[in-house]
């Protein structure tokens, strides 16, 4: 406790420059910190997007996830009702699981025939009730409500496309779509659908197509391989928020796309999603799906893939905020370093007679270099806890100041926020980290002082 007491006194004897680089350390791990809550933010963001889209866990048919976009019918889960009535009942995985819905991958053309317009999609058919009950998730507290789909409440023949599907169909006056300039239909594709196509369609839907008309036919390729077509009311238009997504957007209800797929066949999905109350469960939840899948009849292999595999786009965002963290906690770490050096040397030169003073009374050379690693480490523990306090104050502050900000993927302005708390850890390691790089830089300015000569030192002027 001498020791600690006499460093403080050093400390304080001479304010400004005590202040001056209490201050550096202060701005440091207060810019660590808010970068990383920041950090934290964007990663409960992006979580809470993919996982209200696509669920924690995905079972698919073995190498659907490499191979399946390019026919996704021949990688269809038949039985895929008594899957799903399997999780819900298995008394694990019940308390673990919050939604169990089923998908379809749908590949075809989309086209606007009275307008000779056509252009190749990737619908998705869906369970509209249980994609309204996934978009509810939020785990997190995030400040984003998730709206419910433009499919609610609409009929089996009803439609969602992106923006950019309806531009190229011509459809921008009767659904209202932004920045779509005029062209003719010759500056595209100079010529109408096939006459196949058009008879397909005529099949489906007798009725000629009126000015002011939403809908569109959908051709795709059923199991077999034959063509199958299906005419769809577009009930509204939805900005995804990725160009080439947007371009290819179609979403329908689940039994129209089986209808399409199909036919009058067994009905089958591309995947099963599972959303779950909570995403640290997630292991356990996998853990318990292999078995339950292992424990099968064994005539379909399947694959479990969580979100962060689905989307790759996630990790690659969460290693990037890593890497710039890094970055930053590096240059802050090595400013810290010379700042408290700095520190430490000139009160090395100011203290020398001091210094021979104690080391004449009997103080050993671990005693000098002991009593200047402590102030150092001082100034960083002073430093860390000022620091911390001062990041949760401009935390608290930006989080009540209800500034917005557009997010990379997301049409709207959200809430900008700093989730500074939230990251215990970071907070932790940055201060203890911060005391540790303090005591190192004072570490050779202690040495020095410690190896001083008594005589030399008392005669110092």
């Amino acid at each position: 406790m001498k020791t600690v007491s006499l460093a403080l006194r050093n400390l304080l004897r001479n304010r400004r420059r005590s202040f001056t680089t209490l201050l550096a350390l202060v701005i440091g791990i207060c810019s660590i910190l808010l970068f990383g809550g920041f950090s934290r933010y964007i990663t409960y963001g992006l979580q809470t997007g993919f996982v209200r889209q696509s669920g924690h866990l995905q079972i698919q048919r073995e190498n659907y996830f490499l191979y399946g976009n390019g026919n996704p019918a021949a990688y269809g889960i038949s039985g895929y009702r008594q899957l799903i009535a399997t999780i819900k009942q298995d008394p694990v995985l019940k308390p673990l699981v919050r939604v169990v819905t089923p998908t379809l991958q749908v590949s075809g053309i989309a086209g606007n025939f009275s307008a000779g317009a056509s252009r190749t999609v990737a619908g998705r058919g869906v369970v509209v009730d249980e994609q309204n009950s996934m978009r509810l998730w939020n785990d997190y507290d995030m400040p984003a409500k998730a709206p419910q789909l433009a499919l609610t409440h609409t009929g089996e023949d009803a439609a969602v496309i992106g923006t950019g599907v309806a531009r190229v169909l011509q459809l921008c006056g009767p659904l209202k779509v932004d920045n779509c300039p005029q062209f003719t239909v010759e500056t595209v594709s100079g010529a109408s659908a096939p006459d196949d196509v058009l008879a397909l369609s005529a099949l489906e839907k007798a009725d000629a197509p009126r000015p002011g008309d939403t809908h569109i036919e959908l051709l795709t390729a059923s199991l077999g391989g034959a063509p199958n077509v299906a005419r769809l009311a577009v009930v509204k238009t939805e900005v995804q928020g990725v160009k080439e997504v947007d371009d290819t957007y179609v979403a329908l209800h689940l039994t129209q796309a089986q209808r399409l797929v199909y036919g009058n066949g067994e009905p089958q999905v591309t995947a099963v999603l599972v959303q779950l109350h909570h995403g640290r469960d997630m292991n356990a939840a996998r853990a318990r799906l292999e078995q339950l899948i292992a424990a099968g009849p064994g005539k379909q292999r399947f694959e479990i893939h969580d979100y962060a595999t689905l989307n790759p786009f996630y990790g690659q965002s969460i290693a990037m905020f890593d890497a710039i963290l890094g970055f930053i906690s590096l240059l802050i770490g090595a400013i810290v370093l010379f700042t408290i050096g700095n520190t430490m040397s000139m009160a090395v030169a100011e203290r020398t007679v001091e210094i021979g003073t104690l080391r004449a009374m009997g103080l050993r050379r671990s005693g000098i270099r002991r009593l200047f690693i402590t102030e150092g480490l001082l100034l960083g523990g002073v430093g860390a806890v000022l620091g911390v306090l001062i990041a949760l104050v401009l935390a608290y502050a930006v989080n009540q100041s209800g500034i917005t900000w557009n997010a990379p993927g997301r049409v709207e302005p959200i809430l900008l926020l700093v989730r500074v708390w939230d990251d215990k850890r970071l907070i932790a390691v940055a201060g203890l980290g911060l005391m540790l790089v303090a005591s190192l830089s004072a570490f050779w300015p202690a040495h020095r002082a410690s190896g001083m000569n008594i005589v030399d030192a008392l005669r110092h002027v």
